[in-house]
């Protein structure tokens, strides 16, 4: 389906039951999946992180390039973008409760404490931070659906990864990357709450554009999460 389609789709399904425009992201995000990834996903496995997680064969190698290039892309992202907050509605999201880069900091010395030798970022993690760090200063809409995409689908998908990761290469230990302090449901509503009070000032317009960056957002984590399988 056409993203125009499933934007369309979105809109009227929000106008039901009445959620907030974050309801709308959900949507759209959801139909971009693979079949394989969501009940709800409608878009064909092509790649081979679209494939449902327990048909995937990690590697060390892979994962520590997959931290390394998510370290990268969530200090971007929070020490960067929300700390300097280039428009005002980027400092609702500070001090979030669902920051990763210190936890991400813990794993990886965690992982030279083992013996293994710390890649440097490559070029999946650079290429987007740098497009983060750009598009953060001139198209907020466009941003903030990058934002949703990145910490929603890691709390959601990524910690099914995590575990398949864990399980697979390093005796089921729990990384401090899939873990958060307090209640993981309840540090989602808040920033969902945040993210519905931001989207209140977008004219529908604005809103459309936001949705229409979800296949940008998709391309991007996708050749990030593809690295766990180099």
């Amino acid at each position: 389906m056409p993203i125009k389609a499933i934007i369309l789709s979105a809109i009227t399904a929000e106008k039901a039951n009445k959620k907030g425009f974050v309801e709308e992201m959900r949507f759209v995000a959801m139909k971009l999946h693979t079949r394989e990834q969501s009940k709800e996903g409608q878009k064909e496995a092509k790649e081979p992180e679209e494939r449902a997680v327990t048909e995937w064969e990690p590697t060390i190698h892979g994962f520590l390039k997959f931290l390394v290039d998510s370290k990268l892309l969530y200090h971007t992202l929070e020490n960067n973008i929300i700390q300097h907050a280039a428009y005002p509605s980027y400092a609702e999201f500070r001090n979030s409760g669902m920051e990763r880069y210190a936890s991400l900091g813990k794993d990886l010395e965690w992982f030279k404490e083992q013996g293994y030798t710390i890649p440097e970022p490559s070029s999946p993690g650079l290429t987007y931070a740098q497009y983060l760090a750009d598009l953060s200063q001139k198209d907020p809409q466009a941003f903030i659906c990058h934002f949703y995409n990145i910490y929603f689908a890691h709390a959601a998908g990524g910690r099914m990864i995590g575990k398949k990761v864990s399980e697979k290469l390093l005796n089921n230990k729990g990384l401090e990357f899939y873990k958060w302090d307090g209640d993981l449901s309840q540090l989602l509503q808040n920033v969902r709450d945040k993210l519905n009070k931001v989207a209140e000032e977008w004219t529908r317009e604005e809103k459309n554009h936001c949705l229409e960056e979800t296949e940008k957002s998709f391309k991007f984590s996708g050749g990030i999460l593809r690295l766990i399988l180099s």
